[in-house]
């Protein structure tokens, strides 16, 4: 069978408005695409039969959308204020800027040298499966940690990519997940610490998770990574796993 095209574009560095409302643009096109649907007839042969058949096929496109963030706290529909340990104008004073988003999940901070990935991909033509779409970005992400000799794991209840745990004290969180997903539309997606500067995470519990670490590839190996490089690496699992064919 021939592989499904995702669109990717790596947009630099973006304010994350800007980042979410053209996210809200694309979703809303492949909305607008599956109201049109496309009616296709095709053949069927199998078991000695030999007549038209309808499939029902929405003209809709997959989009896969890197990015970076200037420094900002996004904080998930179920997720708690409380969470963010800073006053509105200790953000001010420290340049951070907080949004209230329509994903999945809680707390967590966006910045220089992090690998924000958001898919917008019609599960439709995949799978309609939330569990299975997020396990899938979590694989994504532990298999380009295994390029780097790291063992990324999941954690049990805990959505998102983790080191060590199962050992008390010693869980970290490398890469965290929230998505939204329209008439099985996806939005919004991953987030992984490649050379993040961690101290943004003191003022917040992540993921309102407390008594866990957050950590980075270059916390794990102790020395910077090249930011091109990673990109590579996840486009690469993100097409195996996902098995589609990256267009720019």
């Amino acid at each position: 069978m021939e592989k499904q095209d995702v669109l990717f574009q790596d947009l630099g560095l973006m304010d994350y408005q800007a980042a979410w409302d053209l996210q809200e643009k694309l979703l809303l096109k492949n909305v607008e695409a599956k109201q049109r649907l496309w009616k296709v007839y095709t053949r069927d042969v199998s078991n000695g039969h030999n007549h038209s058949v309808l499939r029902i096929i929405p003209e809709t496109a997959h989009h896969l959308l890197f990015v970076e963030h200037p420094p900002v706290y996004t904080l998930g529909k179920s997720g708690n204020k409380a969470n963010v340990l800073l006053g509105d104008d200790e953000l001010k004073e420290k340049n951070i800027q907080f949004f209230n988003t329509n994903r999945g999940g809680d707390i967590t901070f966006h910045g220089n040298d992090q690998i924000v990935g958001y898919p917008i991909l019609d599960l439709e033509k995949f799978f309609t499966d939330i569990g299975k779409y997020l396990r899938n970005l979590e694989e994504v992400i532990i298999q380009t940690m295994a390029e780097y000799g790291i063992i990324g794991e999941r954690s049990i209840g805990e959505t998102g990519v983790w080191i060590e745990p199962g050992v008390a004290g010693k869980e970290r969180k490398i890469c965290a997940i929230g998505v939204r997903c329209s008439r099985w539309i996806t939005m919004h997606g991953f987030a992984f610490n490649v050379n993040t500067d961690l101290s943004y995470f003191n003022y917040i519990i992540p993921c309102g998770i407390n008594n866990k670490q957050v950590t980075s590839l270059e916390k794990e190996l102790g020395r910077k990574l090249d930011m091109q490089e990673v990109k590579e690496k996840v486009k690469n699992n993100f097409a195996k796993i996902f098995d589609v064919e990256l267009k720019e």
